[in-house]
C-alpha cells in the first residue's frame, strides 16, 4: 500500500526544519486534538483494507509520504489492533522535514538490506528515494519508494527536478536488474507527474504495454494504471489526476515467485474519504483552511501472489 497521507506532523517545533505552521501557534493552528484525529483517520483507512472482502488482511508493506518523524509514524501504526508493524525510516533533506516512511509485517515478511539515495538538486532539497529488500516465503523482492518534487508554481519550471529524481530511480533499477534481470521489483510513490509525462515514460520507462515489459524487462516498467477505470489518486483543476503510481518490473508479471495481475491494482477509497459531493478527496487542509479530512491523496494498493 502506498499513500501520501498529507502532512503527518507532530505539534512541536523542530529547529532543524521549517515546520512552524504545524504548531498550535502556527498559521495552521496544528493542535494535539487535530493530530489525534489525523492518526485516527489513517488507522481507519488501514483497518478498512483489512475488512475489505478483496483483502481480509492488513497490508504487508505499507509506505507513506509526508511523515515528519519515525516515532510519530510508529505511534500512528501502533494504534492499529491485531498487527505490529516494524519500520524502516530515513531522514530527508526536505526543508519542511517530511520523509517517506516504510512499514512491514514481520509475521509475513523477512527484511533484507535497505538504502536511501539523495536526489541531486541545486538549492532546495527533496525527499530521498528509498530501496528496501524483503523476502516472502523465501521469494525475494524489492520496493523502491519515491516522493518527487512537486509542481509548485509551474509544471514546466519544476519538471527538471522530477527528471532528476527519475534518473536516480532508474539508476537504482538498473543496478538491481544487472544482478538479476528477472528481479521482482515494485516501484511506487507520489511522482507528481502523470502517466504520459517524460519523467515516467522517457526516463523511468513506464508503459501500459505488459508484453513490452516482459520482452524488454531491462528497459520498461509496467504502469498499473493501465486500463484502470476508477478515479485517480489526486484531484486538481477540476479533474482526477494519476500522479501516484505503482510500477512493476517484468519479473512481477511472469507468474513465478512474487507476481501481480492486471486486476491486482486499485486506488482505494470508501465514501467518507471523499468530500460530500464525491468529487475529490476529503483533505486535512484546503487552501490552508482546516477541513479535518483524511488526506488530499487517495492510497494505492497492489495485491500480490506467490507461485513456487
Amino acid at each position: 500500500m502506498w499513500w501520501n497521507v498529507e502532512n503527518l506532523f507532530d505539534t512541536r517545533h523542530d529547529a532543524q526544519t521549517d515546520d512552524n505552521d504545524f504548531t498550535p501557534g502556527g498559521k495552521l493552528q496544528w493542535t494535539e486534538k487535530k493530530l489525534l484525529l489525523k492518526q485516527m483517520r489513517i488507522r481507519h483507512v488501514i483497518s478498512a483494507v483489512q475488512a475489505h472482502p478483496d483483502y481480509l488482511k492488513y497490508p504487508d508493506v505499507l509506505a507513506f509520504a509526508e511523515v515528519e518523524k519515525q516515532s510519530l509514524f510508529e505511534e500512528t501504526l501502533a494504534g492499529i489492533q491485531g498487527i505490529t508493524y516494524k519500520s524502516i525510516y530515513y531522514e530527508s533533506p526536505d526543508p519542511r522535514g517530511i520523509d517517506i516512511a516504510l512499514a512491514w509485517n514481520p509475521k509475513t515478511l523477512s527484511a533484507g538490506s535497505s538504502k536511501a539515495y539523495t536526489v541531486p538538486l541545486a538549492g532546495r532539497g527533496t525527499r530521498k528515494i528509498i530501496v528496501a529488500g524483503f523476502s516472502a516465503d523465501n521469494h525475494p523482492f524489492q520496493v523502491i519508494l519515491n516522493h518527487w518534487p512537486s509542481r509548485s508554481f509551474d509544471t514546466g519550471w519544476t519538471e527538471p527536478k522530477r527528471i532528476a529524481a527519475a534518473t536516480v530511480a532508474r539508476h537504482i533499477l538498473d543496478s538491481l536488474l544487472v544482478g538479476n534481470p528477472k528481479a521482482d521489483i515494485v516501484v511506487m510513490g507520489d511522482f507528481n507527474d502523470e502517466t504520459s509525462n517524460n519523467s515516467l515514460t522517457q526516463i523511468l520507462g513506464s508503459t501500459f504495454d505488459a508484453e513490452r515489459v516482459k520482452a524488454e524487462s531491462h528497459k520498461f516498467l509496467y504502469n498499473c494504471w493501465s486500463g484502470y477505470e476508477g478515479i485517480g489518486s489526486y484531484f486538481f483543476n477540476n479533474h482526477w489526476q494519476q500522479i501516484d503510481h505503482i510500477l512493476l518490473t517484468g519479473g512481477m508479471l511472469d507468474r513465478i515467485g512474487l507476481h501481480a495481475s492486471k486486476e491486482s491494482f486499485r486506488c482505494f477509497w470508501f465514501p467518507p474519504m471523499l468530500e460530500s459531493n464525491g468529487k475529490k478527496p476529503y483533505p486535512t487542509y484546503e487552501r490552508r483552511a482546516y477541513k479535518g479530512g483524511y488526506s488530499d491523496h487517495l492510497p494505492l494498493i497492489l495485491k500480490t501472489q506467490i507461485t513456487p
